[in-house]
C-alpha cells in the first residue's frame, strides 16, 4: 500500500493547476459572478507568516466552495509593495529597493503557491510596477481636478530618526513604531485629500453593506459625527474685555449653566495670539512643546491622567450666566475636532470632572436648560462636526508613487498630462532622507527640473511621494481589468473601456481582512470608490458587499509575532514536514476564525493524523461496501449540512470537527460514491489530497497494480495525471454536495414526560409510537413512577413529542 506522501502529491497538483488555468475567472461567463478578496500583502524580507495563511486559507475555502456551487469566481492576489521598511532596508544594505522588492515578491509567491491557494495569478498586480502606478497617479489627478486634492500647512507626527511624517497609528508611546525613535509634532506643507467632504456618504454607505457590527462601529467612530452647537465665549484679558473670543463646540448646550472653565487645545491659535497677555507663558510654552511628542490617540485615552496649564491673566465669560471662568490648555482637547475648544461641565462629564478635581475647580450642580432657549439667548448656532480629518497624502520619502504635479511660478500647481504618465521614480544611489525634511527626490535635480505643461516655462516636479495607502485604495478595481489596460496608455477613454469588466465583477462579494485596517485602508478605499462612482468611473457606490475579520495568530507565549522579536513562524519548514494540507487544516481548526489565538506547532499533528486516516480509507478498496450503513449515511448528510453552514459563518473549526467525527465512524461502513461526497466537502480545506483521491477513485484500477490499492502511480504517465485534473474531472469543478433532508430524519426521538405540565423525565422512543406505547414507556421510567401513584384524570399526547399526565 502506498503511504500518504504530501511531498510528492502537492507540488505535482500545484503544477497541474497552474498549467490548466482551472482557477482563472472567465470573461463573459454565463455563470453568476463571485468576487472573493483578501488584503494583498506587503512583501517583506521575512516572507509569509502564519497570520497570512489564516486569512488566505479562510477565503480560499469560501472561494473553492463557490466554484463548486457553479459561480465564476475571481479570487486574485497581488503585492502592496511600496513602503518604508523596504526603503530603510535599501539604505541599510545599499541595494536598490526595486531589487529587494522583486526578490521578496518571488519568495512570497513561491510560498503562496506551495499552499495550494486557488488564486487567479493571471490577474496579479504590483503597486510598484509603473504600469500599475500610472493609474494610481491618474486617479490622484482626478481628485486634483475635482478640487479634492490641495496643499496646506498641517501638524504631523515627525520621526526625528526616520525623518518622515507618521500616521497616528505609527506612533506608540511617543515613539516611532518602526525605529523606536522620538516623535514630535511639526507643521509641514502637505498634500491633502478632502475625505471630509465624503463623511456623510461614508456613513450612509454603511447602511447598504454587510459588515460585521464592530467593523461598522469602528468606521462610525472614526468618522465621529456629532450634532451640536457652536457658542462664543467672550474673553477678558487682565479684567478688560478683549477683541478675541473663544468659539466652542458642544453636543450638550443644555448644560451650559454648569460650565465652570474652558479648555483649549495646546495648539489653538489663541494661545499664540494671547502670548503677551498670558502671565505664565513660559510654563504654557513648555506644555505646548511637550504635547508635540504625543499622538492624538494617546491624548484622547480615557484612562490617562489629566494634565493642563491655566492661561493666567485670561478669563472667559459664560454667555448664559455672565460668570467669569478660567481658561486652560490641556492635551485631551484636540485641535482637529470641533473648534479645538470646549466648555467644561464637570457635573455632567466624567473627563471634565477628573480635570476639575485635579485642579481644584468648582463643580456646579446647575439645572439643565432648554436647548433652543439657550441657543437663542447666547446667539448659538446648531452645527454638525466630525472627528474625521482630511487625509495627509504626501510622504517625504523615496519609495512611493511620485505625485504627478509640477509647480510653475506663473501657473501654480499643474497636473502632468495623461500622455506623460507614469511619472517614473528615478533610479538614485542615495535614498537617505534629507535633514531639511524634504524627500530624497528633491536632490535629483535633473528629474525635479522640468517644463510647465501649461505655459511651457520652467517648473519643478513635486518631490513628495504618495503614502503606502495609495495603491491599496483601488487595487480591488485593478483585478477585474483586462491585461491590456496596464500596457495601454493612460486616459479616461481607456479607463471607461474597463467599466464593462467592472460591472461584470464588482462589487467584491466577500472581503476578509484584519481589524487593524478597518479605520484606514477600508475607509480610504471606500472613499476612492465613492468618489469614482460620482465621477461615473465605477458601477457601484460601495466596493465591498461584505467585510469580515480574522483573529491574529500570536506567538506561543501570547505575544504579537514580530521579526524583531524573532518569534515569526514561517510556513516553509511546516510544509516540508507535514504538508500544505495539514497546515491549512490546522490554521482553520486551531480556534474560532475571528479570535486571536497563540500558535502551537504540536496542534498540527491532529490534522495530519486525520488526513492520513482519510488517505487510508480511500486507498483500500475493501473498505468500501455496497450500501452505506444507515447511521453512517445519516451522519454523512448531517456533516454535509454542517460544513455547508459553517463555511458561510466562517466557523471552520467546527466544520473540520464534524468531518473528523464522520471519518471516525465511516471506515468499512460506507460505499465509494458516498465517500466521494465526503471527499468533495473536504476539498476546499485540503485541496491536494482530495484532488489526488478523486482522480483515482473515479478511474478504474490499473491492471497489474496493487489489488488492494487504488492509488498506484508507477504506471501512470505525467501526461495522464495532467489530463485528469482538467475540467471537468477536477474535484474542484464538481458540484457542491447538497444534504438530503430525508436522510436527516431520525427513527427515534426523545419523548418528553410531563406530570401536570411539569417536566419529569425524557426517554428515548421510536418515532410513530402510539399513546399506549408512550404511556408504557413513561410508567416504566423510574424517575416518573413516583409522580404517577394515582390514576390520571386525563392524558395529553402529542405524537413524536410528549405525553402529559394530569393527576
Amino acid at each position: 500500500m502506498q503511504r500518504y506522501n504530501p511531498k510528492e502529491i502537492e507540488p505535482r497538483w500545484q503544477d497541474v493547476w497552474a498549467k490548466s488555468g482551472v482557477y482563472e475567472a472567465q470573461d463573459n461567463s454565463e455563470k453568476p459572478k463571485w468576487y472573493s478578496l483578501v488584503e494583498f500583502p506587503y512583501p517583506s524580507g521575512a516572507g509569509l507568516h502564519t497570520g497570512h495563511i489564516r486569512s488566505y486559507t479562510g477565503m480560499d475555502v469560501v472561494s473553492r466552495k463557490r466554484r463548486m456551487q457553479g459561480f465564476n469566481v475571481l479570487y486574485p492576489m497581488g503585492w502592496d509593495a511600496f513602503g518604508l521598511p523596504t526603503e530603510n532596508y535599501a539604505i541599510k544594505t545599499g541595494r536598490p529597493p526595486q531589487d529587494v522588492t522583486n526578490e521578496n515578491i518571488a519568495t512570497f509567491k513561491r510560498q503562496l503557491q506551495s499552499l495550494g491557494y486557488s488564486f487567479d495569478w493571471s490577474r496579479e498586480v504590483n503597486t510598484t510596477d509603473p504600469s500599475y502606478y500610472k493609474w494610481t497617479q491618474w486617479l490622484f489627478l482626478q481628485f486634483f481636478k475635482a478640487g479634492l486634492a490641495y496643499k496646506a500647512e498641517t501638524p504631523i507626527n515627525w520621526c526625528l530618526s526616520c525623518k518622515i511624517g507618521l500616521a497616528n497609528e505609527e506612533v506608540v508611546n511617543g515613539l516611532c513604531e518602526r525605529c523606536g525613535g522620538p516623535v514630535e509634532k511639526r507643521n509641514k506643507s502637505q498634500w491633502m485629500l478632502k475625505i471630509t467632504v465624503y463623511a456623510e456618504k461614508l456613513l450612509a454607505g454603511l447602511e447598504d453593506v454587510d459588515f460585521l457590527p464592530d467593523i461598522k462601529t469602528a468606521q462610525q467612530n472614526w468618522i465621529g459625527k456629532s450634532e451640536g452647537a457652536e457658542i462664543v465665549f467672550p474673553l477678558l484679558c487682565h479684567s478688560e474685555r478683549s477683541e478675541e473670543s473663544i468659539r466652542i463646540f458642544t453636543t450638550r448646550s443644555d448644560t451650559i449653566l454648569g460650565a465652570t472653565y474652558v479648555v483649549l487645545a495646546p495648539e489653538h491659535e489663541l494661545v499664540a495670539a494671547l502670548k503677551d497677555k498670558i502671565t505664565n507663558f513660559e510654563e504654557v510654552g513648555k506644555y505646548v512643546a511637550k504635547t508635540r511628542s504625543k499622538t492624538d490617540i494617546e491624548r484622547s485615552a480615557l484612562d490617562k491622567t489629566k494634565t493642563g496649564v491655566e492661561l493666567k491673566g485670561i478669563k472667559a465669560i459664560n454667555p448664559a450666566n455672565q460668570k467669569e471662568i478660567p481658561v486652560f490648555i490641556a492635551d485631551y482637547v484636540l485641535t482637529g475636532y470641533g473648534t479645538g475648544a470646549i466648555m467644561a461641565v464637570p457635573a455632567h462629564d466624567e473627563r471634565d470632572s477628573e480635570f476639575a478635581k485635579q485642579f481644584n475647580l468648582p463643580i456646579a450642580q446647575e439645572p439643565l436648560a432648554d436647548t433652543d432657549e439657550v441657543l437663542k439667548k447666547v446667539n448659538g448656532k446648531k452645527t454638525t462636526q466630525y472627528k474625521l480629518r482630511d487625509w495627509v497624502f504626501s510622504r517625504q520619502r523615496y519609495w512611493g508613487e511620485p505625485i504627478p504635479l509640477v509647480h510653475c511660478e506663473k501657473c501654480g500647481w499643474v497636473a502632468v498630462p495623461d500622455d506623460q504618465l507614469p511619472v517614473k521614480l528615478p533610479e538614485v544611489e542615495n535614498y537617505q532622507p534629507r535633514d531639511d525634511g524634504e524627500s530624497p527626490l528633491a536632490s535629483v535635480l535633473d528629474w525635479v527640473n522640468t517644463t510647465c505643461p501649461t505655459c511651457h516655462g520652467p517648473a519643478n516636479r513635486e518631490t513628495d511621494v504618495m503614502p503606502n495607502w495609495a495603491g491599496s485604495s483601488w487595487y480591488f478595481l485593478a483585478y477585474p481589468f483586462d491585461k491590456d489596460t496596464f500596457t495601454n496608455s493612460v486616459s479616461i477613454e481607456n479607463w471607461k473601456l474597463e467599466i464593462g469588466n467592472l460591472r461584470a465583477l464588482m462589487p467584491v462579494d466577500w472581503y476578509n481582512g484584519g481589524m487593524e485596517h478597518v479605520t484606514l485602508h477600508l475607509l480610504y478605499s471606500r472613499f476612492w470608490n465613492q468618489f469614482l462612482f460620482d465621477q461615473g468611473l465605477v458601477p457601484t457606490k460601495e466596493p465591498y458587499k461584505k467585510r469580515t475579520k480574522h483573529g491574529m495568530i500570536l506567538a506561543r507565549d501570547g505575544k504579537k509575532m514580530s521579526k524583531s522579536l524573532g518569534n515569526v513562524v514561517s510556513p516553509d519548514d511546516l510544509i516540508s514536514e507535514f504538508g500544505a494540507d495539514s497546515l491549512r487544516l490546522y490554521e482553520m481548526f486551531m480556534g474560532p476564525f475571528d479570535q486571536a489565538i497563540a500558535w502551537d506547532e504540536r496542534g498540527i499533528l491532529g490534522p495530519e493524523r486525520f488526513l492520513k486516516k482519510v488517505w487510508d480509507i480511500s486507498t483500500r478498496t475493501h473498505f468500501f461496501i455496497e450500501s452505506t450503513q444507515k447511521s453512517v449515511l445519516q451522519k454523512l448528510h448531517e456533516t454535509i449540512k454542517k460544513v455547508d453552514e459553517d463555511i458561510e459563518s466562517l466557523s471552520f473549526n467546527t466544520a473540520i470537527s464534524s468531518m473528523m467525527e464522520f471519518v471516525n465512524m465511516a471506515s468499512g461502513k460506507v460505499r465509494q460514491s458516498d465517500w466521494l461526497l465526503f471527499i468533495q466537502i473536504l476539498a476546499p480545506f485540503a485541496p491536494h489530497i482530495t484532488e489526488e483521491i478523486y482522480s483515482h477513485l473515479t478511474e478504474p484500477v490499473i491492471p497489474g497494480s496493487d489489488p488492494e490499492s487504488i492509488l498506484y502511480h508507477s504506471e501512470r504517465s505525467e501526461e495522464s495525471l495532467h489530463q485528469e485534473a482538467r475540467l471537468p474531472t477536477s474535484i474542484h469543478a464538481q458540484p457542491w454536495p447538497e444534504f438530503d433532508p430525508v436522510q436527516l430524519e431520525k427513527d427515534s426521538f426523545d419523548l418528553v414526560i410531563q406530570v401536570n405540565g411539569k417536566l419529569r423525565a425524557t426517554v428515548p422512543a421510536k418515532k410513530g409510537i402510539s399513546q399506549a406505547q408512550a404511556e408504557a414507556l413513561a410508567r416504566a421510567d423510574q424517575k416518573t413512577q413516583k409522580w404517577l401513584t394515582s390514576q390520571p384524570k386525563k392524558v395529553i399526547f402529542i405524537k413524536d413529542r410528549l405525553i402529559n399526565f394530569i393527576i
